[in-house]
């Protein structure tokens, strides 16, 4: 089993700077709330470190995983249409083959709407996300802890 890096997009775009945009709109996290799910590489942190004041990540766990797939919105199809086409029989077994790696939980945009939007947590944040989450604040890199923020925002 892979790590699995989940990221959200906290903060919005007024006054960030344009290779802060680009970055981001190449993970795909285009609003506030927007949440996408990829394996662990160096080049991913190299990313995730650039753009560090406007999300937070760290490794989804198997019941954060299942909280995020059910809620993908399937494209023009039903659920158990684009499913089938991915060769899963229901959400189990497509967290299960996104666990193994036999799938990339960003790549199923051929099937699904992404990236994921998320509400804003549930009892708000607990600190400001403009201080980092190592300094009581809510952006950067939380590890297992991004499974608690995930709970309130699902």
């Amino acid at each position: 089993m892979e790590n699995l890096m989940l990221i959200i997009r906290l903060r919005g775009s007024a006054g960030s700077p344009w290779f802060i945009e680009e970055a981001l709109e190449t993970l795909r996290l285009k609003r506030v709330f927007n949440a996408m799910v990829y394996p662990d590489s160096s080049s991913l942190r190299g990313m995730l470190i650039k753009v560090q004041p406007y999300v937070t990540w760290g490794e989804v766990s198997e019941e954060g995983l299942s909280n995020l797939l059910k809620r993908l919105n399937p494209k023009g199809k039903s659920m158990e249409e684009a499913l089938k086409s991915l060769g899963a029989s229901d959400l189990d077994s497509l967290r299960v083959s996104i666990l193994e790696g036999k799938l990339a939980f960003h790549k199923l945009d051929e099937e699904f709407k992404l990236p994921l939007t998320l509400h804003p947590p549930r009892g708000g944040f607990k600190g400001s996300v403009k201080k980092p989450f190592k300094d009581e604040g809510e952006f950067g890199y939380r590890g297992q802890k991004i499974n608690e923020l995930l709970k309130r925002m699902v």
